[in-house]
């Protein structure tokens, strides 16, 4: 039996009789042999030669053949996933943890800043599409967002496992292939031509072979193994975290309480953390044991004072929140200053609402800050597209990470039918498809 055949007849198995995911009898009887089972694929088993350590050439299996292969399932590679999918081609979604939404979700990261402009008359929406398709969805559900409206007093605010499901719904429902608990490692590459990706997984080494990637990893993790050039950053690196069972403590000098979410008597407390190199893993670990044990800290303030003793600590994210480490050395670097006087691009494909230092001005984003200069074949979508020192605390923000993905993904599509180098997409063609999938562009 294949490995695919197999996981299918469990899944089935799981999901009916005695074996349903609420069987109640005892756990020592749940278990059972695989017959015949394969070894997991490594390749070359390394070995040390004089002293250093080498892997042998290896060939690696092709588990998958796809029109579009997204990296990434945070806000911007499920969005990307999403309008690729609907524009009609294949689409496969790899993602390194067990859920999606990234730093949104996992991260804790809840406001979905940027989305709306203010006018005399009140606040107006700029992100639409499928990003507001999503937030329309996690609205209908009970506890499911605040500040959904244009007459809120701030963009809206979600609940990160309600986002969590209903995103796995959206791709499910459209047909995405998705392969979670999968760290892309590589990039397949023929000469400048990208053409798809390598990943490890408990399954072993295996590849994805795809027209066009879109890198959505956050830190440009694909498009610097393909060669694309990108500029390196250091960033505050935090870590967020809920409070539970808040009562009517809201401000408390000298104590960390944070803001309120869409479920009674639970805060979310943002962290900047220390600046960091993000893609240093001694740094990383560094970031996560020193900021988990702040948190603790924090918490022991909040117990010892007798308006906040029973406050507890919910959760910590299971993601630590890295703000930049690279971004893109695009066809176009979106800048601050261009933001500010308003500038107007001819391949806009998303309009971004404002945030605190961009003042009352929606930032146009252009197609070029999505595409390499030289390697073929992959997009850039989320944080790591092409935006100067200053302007990528704007892009990395949620509210322009789903413009960029949908406009990576549509791009990928569009790229894949015509047969054309991303590079070279008719902004026309493209433009009018972001149109018909409801995204607004001034």
């Amino acid at each position: 039996m294949k490995r695919r055949d197999f996981v299918k007849a469990l899944s089935a198995a799981v999901l009916s009789g005695s074996n349903s995911l609420w069987a109640d009898d005892g756990i020592d009887s749940a278990g059972e042999i695989i017959k015949d089972a394969k070894p997991t694929y490594r390749g070359g088993t390394p070995y040390i030669k004089d002293g250093k350590i080498i892997q042998p050439q290896r060939e690696i299996p092709v588990i998958r053949d796809t029109d579009v292969l997204v990296v990434g399932g945070g806000c911007a590679g499920v969005i990307a996933a999403l309008a690729a999918r609907r524009a009609g081609v294949k689409v496969t979604l790899v993602e390194r943890y067990g859920c999606f939404g990234g730093l949104w979700t996992a991260g804790l990261v809840l406001p979905v800043l940027a989305t709306h402009k203010k006018t005399p008359a009140g606040r107006i929406k700029m992100i639409h599409g499928i990003g507001d398709e999503l937030l329309a969805r996690i609205h209908k559900v009970r506890n499911g967002t605040i500040y959904y409206s244009d007459s809120a007093p701030q963009d809206a605010l979600t609940d990160p496992e309600i986002t969590k499901s209903l995103i796995a719904d959206m791709l499910r429902e459209e047909g995405v292939d998705i392969l979670l608990h999968s760290w892309v490692t590589n990039a397949v590459m023929d000469g400048t031509d990208v053409k798809g990706a390598i990943f490890e997984s408990k399954s072993g080494c295996h590849a994805v072979r795809s027209k066009v990637v879109v890198d959505a990893s956050g830190d440009g993790d694909l498009y610097d193994a393909a060669g694309a050039e990108n500029v390196r950053h250091i960033h505050r690196i935090g870590l967020v975290h809920r409070l539970g069972n808040m009562g009517d403590a809201t401000s408390i000098k000298g104590l960390k309480l944070g803001n309120k979410t869409p479920t009674a008597g639970v805060n979310w407390v943002n962290m900047m953390g220390p600046y960091g190199d993000g893609l240093d893993v001694a740094t990383l670990t560094q970031m996560e044991l020193d900021d988990r044990q702040a948190i603790w800290a924090s918490l022991m303030k909040i117990q010892n004072n007798e308006q906040t003793k029973n406050v507890f600590l919910l959760d910590v994210a299971s993601q630590l929140g890295v703000r930049a480490s690279r971004t893109l050395a695009g066809m176009h670097e979106m800048s601050l200053d261009e933001a500010l006087a308003g500038k107007k691009h001819d391949d806009v494909v998303g309009v971004g609402g404002v945030y605190t230092f961009i003042k009352n001005h929606p930032v146009q984003i252009p197609y070029g800050a999505l595409v390499p200069r030289r390697i073929n074949n992959v997009l850039a979508a989320g944080r790591c597209v092409a935006a100067d020192n200053k302007m990528m605390n704007y892009t990395r923000l949620i509210g322009p990470c789903l413009l960029t993905g949908q406009a990576a993904g549509a791009a990928a599509a569009l790229a894949v039918q015509t047969k054309t180098n991303v590079r070279d997409v008719s902004i026309p063609r493209l433009q009018g498809l972001l149109k018909r999938q409801n995204v607004f562009l001034g």
